[in-house]
C-alpha cells in the first residue's frame, strides 16, 4: 500500500511555484572606474562597495602621476594597457571617468581602439567642453582640458562615434571645478543632471551612484543616439 501522506510545510512547498532568480536585463561586464586629476583609485571608494554589493567585477585604476604633468594621451595609453594585460580579447567592458578620468577615457575609446571593447561609458563630472579652472596651470594634461583646446576639438571633431555604446554623462550645475558646468554635456548619448552640491559629490552621493549601476544595467542599441534624461 502506497503512502501518500505528506505534512503542511511539505504542501506549501509543492503549491507554491519555485523563487526564480532574478533576472539580469543585460550580461554584467568588468567595470573600469578611472579617477580624475590629483586623484587615484580610492576616490572611488563609495562606488566601489555599491557596485559590488550589486554583483559587478570592480576595477579601479591609479594614473601615474594625475596632476597633469602627463599629457593626457599618455594617460589613456595606461588604460590601454591595463585592459590588454587584465582583459581577454574577446571581453567587453564598461568604463566609468570621473572628472578627468572621463576625458581620458575618451581618448582611450576615439583613438586607442577602445570602443570595440566598450559596451557602456559614463561619466561624472568630466570637461567634455573644457574647464575654465584649467587657466589656473601650465601643466601638459591641464592645458588639454581649456575650452577648445586642440585635444579637445579634435576629440568633438568624431564624438557620434559614441553613439556607438551606451553613453551617459553625469553631470551638477553646481559644480565649481567643472566652470562652466554645463562642459560636462556632449551632443551625443545621454545626460543626467542631478542637483549636488559640489564635484566630488558625484561620486558619493546615493543618488549618482543608483544612476551609474542602473544605467550599466541598461541594454545597448548599437548605432543609437539615445535622447537625453533631463
Amino acid at each position: 500500500m502506497f503512502n501518500f501522506s505528506f505534512n503542511l510545510r511539505d504542501r506549501t512547498a509543492w503549491l507554491l511555484p519555485a523563487k526564480a532568480e532574478p533576472v539580469r536585463p543585460n550580461p554584467i561586464h568588468p567595470v573600469i572606474l578611472v579617477p580624475g586629476y590629483r586623484d587615484n583609485s580610492r576616490v572611488f571608494q563609495q562606488l566601489i562597495r555599491y557596485l559590488q554589493r550589486q554583483h559587478f567585477d570592480v576595477h579601479a585604476l591609479s594614473l601615474q602621476p594625475s596632476d597633469g604633468r602627463l599629457p593626457l594621451n599618455q594617460l589613456a595609453e595606461q588604460v590601454a594597457a591595463y585592459v590588454e594585460t587584465t582583459f581577454a580579447p574577446e571581453q567587453l567592458l564598461d568604463f566609468v571617468g570621473f572628472s578627468m578620468g572621463g576625458i581620458v577615457l575618451r581618448y582611450y575609446l576615439q583613438r586607442l581602439g577602445g570602443l570595440a571593447r566598450a559596451d557602456h561609458f559614463i561619466t561624472l563630472g568630466s570637461p567634455h567642453r573644457g574647464t575654465w579652472m584649467a587657466y589656473y596651470s601650465r601643466r601638459p594634461g591641464v592645458l588639454q582640458m581649456r575650452p577648445r583646446s586642440p585635444f579637445l576639438l579634435d576629440l568633438a571633431q568624431d564624438e557620434e562615434k559614441l553613439a556607438q555604446i551606451r553613453f551617459i554623462s553625469i553631470w551638477t550645475p553646481l559644480d565649481l571645478t567643472i566652470v562652466p558646468s554645463s562642459s560636462s554635456v556632449t551632443s551625443v548619448g545621454q545626460h543626467q543632471r542631478l542637483m549636488l552640491p559640489y564635484h566630488r559629490a558625484l561620486v558619493t552621493d546615493g543618488r549618482s551612484l543608483q544612476i551609474v549601476a542602473n544605467a550599466l544595467l541598461e541594454p545597448v542599441s548599437t548605432g543609437s543616439n539615445p535622447s537625453p534624461l533631463s
